[in-house]
């Protein structure tokens, strides 16, 4: 399998954008909080999060490319075959057509993915601190002031990042048995115990 580190080569190589190198890690890092919870392999579940959206920068404009890039990435690793090619073949299905959602571990992705967005834009709204107060421990960063209750306030707003596919995210209901405020909770905790690796 494909190790972490190898995962990041392939981002890092691919991937010149900061916030979408933040974007990768924090879904990863999510990830992994979500294979904890759910006995997935951890590993594992972090990789694909890291790699999710490696192509992005060489595809964006080319949608139905997405992930066919990676693919081949992978290919070249000797990942011909297994979870996480799998995870990456449904990824981006209604484009690509190439495979559906299977299991915990890609269900995960699909709805963690967007939610991770849309925790990033409610902190972007909370005050920024000064850098030498947040190290010195006089205040929170922005997105350690972020809260779950803050998150479904912004959540029932509409206007709000209008471009987050709330539907996506509540699938953690059906999918992965989890409430979706846990959901938020969760994947809100594994980024602020982050936030320094996502700028926030």
């Amino acid at each position: 399998m494909i190790t972490k580190n190898q995962a990041l080569d392939l981002l890092h190589a691919h991937t010149q954008n900061q916030n979408l190198r933040r974007h990768m890690y924090a879904v990863g890092f999510a990830m992994r909080a979500l294979a904890e919870k759910l006995g997935g392999n951890p590993d594992m579940w972090e990789t694909l999060g890291l790699l999710h959206d490696a192509d992005w920068e060489e595809t964006k404009d080319t949608p139905d490319m997405h992930t066919k890039h990676t693919l081949a990435w992978l290919n070249d690793t000797g990942e011909t075959d297994g979870p996480i090619v799998h995870a990456m073949m449904s990824h981006n299905r209604k484009l690509t057509h190439l495979a559906e959602l299977e299991g915990d571990m890609e269900w995960a992705l699909e709805t963690v993915d967007e939610l991770t967005g849309f925790i990033v834009a409610v902190a972007l709204v909370r005050p920024d601190l000064p850098s030498h107060e947040a190290s010195e421990g006089q205040g929170k960063s922005r997105l350690q002031q972020v809260t779950v209750e803050a998150v479904l306030k912004k959540w029932k707003q509409k206007a709000f990042a209008a471009a987050v596919e709330r539907e996506q995210i509540a699938q953690c209901e059906e999918k992965l048995h989890i409430p979706l405020a846990d959901f938020i909770a969760l994947t809100l905790k594994t980024m602020q115990d982050h936030h320094e690796e996502l700028g926030l």
